[in-house]
């Protein structure tokens, strides 16, 4: 199906500038990726623990504060390497994030926490247009991670990108529900975070030209959703997307738009039939399952098993995929796209994969209304 594509008149854009990026889809020109050293195992509490796996609780709970250990460090990075060179041989320029002092211990007046990583430079930062925009993370163990790319956007902000950060989140513990807990199957869905001030993680939403699409989860509050509304103003408007998922947390692994008029959705966590109204005109491709993944590496993974959906868009036609997922990599041919399968399940353990992973910095493209 080919959706509707209508020009938008862009005022005020740098022609030369080095950021631009308005779909999950346009031609990659330039991509930060993450890394993995000095990698910290979060640290036991609500907003972490009830959002991942019950190995990588039971992990968290026993060993936060620390590294991770080598062993699944080397594992990632071979995998990670790989990955890069994969996109540098597509002709994708790639960046990375200065290497940070992560397990180091920092305090604020009301509470203190060691780092996390830099592995998902998705999670903390989104591109639109030619700006940048830093989320305010809901992980006391994420609050300083935007060091590790202030010498990248001083560069790009040097010649000609908008670089904008949200409203620094003090994360006190009225942010979070202290009567949480995971609701049980066929409950509503709730969420550990309250509405005590704007927080959102930026891998909640994904590009569409002029429309954007988000879910409301245990690290995105409809107030930190209101407050990009109200900074993005038009042309853009953003769509809310209702997720199954009882502990929901990122919307790349259950709703990821890959071409226009068509997106792939995940089974268990969307229900085509309630997604927004603009979206009737695309085809909807319900992801097949995932193919199980060994047992130790399935036990150490901070991703459900639905990471399977999470994969990056070089252009219209071409998607880096999981190689231990055969069953997405045939449906992808399926639907007549160009999978280029790499192995990277090890990441997983770090928090995400290709999408997560990156940060497109330029896309080849206008912007554009897909509806």
């Amino acid at each position: 199906m080919t959706a509707k594509v209508e020009a938008l008149d862009v005022t005020g854009a740098v022609p030369d500038c080095p950021v631009r990026a308005y779909t999950e889809w346009d031609p990659l020109e330039e991509v930060i990726v993450g890394r993995l050293e000095d990698s910290t195992i979060p640290g036991h509490h609500p907003i972490t623990t009830f959002n991942v796996p019950r190995g990588a609780a039971r992990l968290q709970r026993f060993f936060g504060g620390r590294r991770f250990p080598s062993f699944m460090v080397k594992h990632a990075q071979r995998q990670l390497d790989d990955f890069i060179r994969l996109l540098e041989g597509e002709g994708v320029t790639v960046r990375r994030p200065d290497v940070t002092a992560l397990s180091a211990r920092y305090k604020t007046p009301n509470w203190s926490s060691r780092g996390h990583s830099v592995a998902c430079p998705r999670d903390g930062f989104m591109v639109v247009g030619e700006e940048i925009i830093e989320a305010p993370m809901s992980w006391r163990c994420r609050y300083f991670e935007s060091q590790a790319y202030r010498s990248l956007f001083m560069e790009y902000f040097a010649k000609g990108a908008k670089w904008t950060a949200a409203p620094r989140p003090r994360l006190l513990d009225d942010l979070y529900d202290p009567d949480y807990s995971v609701p049980a199957e066929g409950e509503p869905v709730r969420f550990v975070t309250t509405e005590f001030e704007p927080v959102f993680d930026a891998a909640d939403f994904v590009r569409c030209g002029r429309d954007i699409f988000v879910i409301r989860s245990n690290v995105t509050n409809k107030t930190g959703i209101e407050w990009l509304r109200r900074h993005l103003g038009e042309p853009y408007k953003i769509h809310e997307i209702e997720t199954t998922c009882r502990t929901p947390m990122h919307i790349d692994s259950s709703f990821m738009p890959l071409a226009p008029g068509k997106v792939l959705i995940n089974p268990d966590f969307i229900d085509a039939d309630r997604l927004p109204s603009v979206l009737k005109s695309w085809d909807i491709l319900p992801a097949p399952r995932p193919d199980p993944v060994a047992g130790e590496i399935a036990s150490a993974s901070m991703c459900s098993e639905w990471i399977s959906v999470n994969v990056l868009m070089l252009d219209e036609n071409r998607v880096i995929c999981e190689k231990d997922q055969p069953s997405m990599v045939k449906a992808l041919k399926d639907w007549g796209f160009e999978p280029i399968p790499c192995s990277f399940i090890h990441y997983a353990s770090f928090g995400g994969s290709f999408h997560c992973a990156t940060l497109d910095i330029r896309r080849r493209g206008e912007l554009q209304s897909y509806f």
